[in-house]
């Protein structure tokens, strides 16, 4: 399943993406986010890998993240994998006429397991709404935090 969804953020570009590479706002803007831990390469490059630990429901759910481009201030792209389910996400950030900034977020899943296939073919809005949520949580999240600044 593919898909792409496309959000403005009110902020310069560079301030966007200040905000957005620092896993420290991921908690601010990612509701369920327990953990967030580097597990291998220099953090924030190409190859490196994390984990994200969410609580999703009453059950806690593990994604391994891994960067397989990191071009910011142009684009950042990574696989997130849990259990019977991989995710490529692709990132790219453009500057507007009003200094503002366009988010393009481009997503691809593939389900390893039949219970994840059949989830994905019965629920392909969920996965889609899932998606565009979290672009408008950071949204609201940078817009907040860039006037405080």
């Amino acid at each position: 399943m593919k898909y792409s969804h496309s959000i403005i953020i009110e902020l310069p570009r560079n301030r966007v993406i200040e905000l957005f590479d620092n896993p420290d706002n991921l908690a601010k803007w990612q509701p369920g986010l327990l953990k967030f831990e580097h597990l291998s390469g220099e953090p924030g490059a190409v190859g490196s890998k994390s984990r994200l630990l969410y609580k999703m429901g009453k059950r806690e759910t593990e994604m391994i993240e891994t960067i397989t481009l990191n071009e910011l201030p142009d684009c950042f792209h990574g696989t997130y994998e849990a259990h019977g389910v991989w995710n490529l996400q692709e990132n790219f950030f453009e500057s507007t006429a009003e200094d503002f900034t366009k988010w393009t977020s481009s997503t691809e899943f593939k389900f390893k397991s039949f219970a994840m296939k059949l989830i994905g073919w019965l629920m392909p809005g969920a996965f889609k709404k899932q998606s565009y949520k979290f672009m408008v949580y950071f949204k609201e999240f940078a817009e907040a935090e860039g006037k405080e600044s």
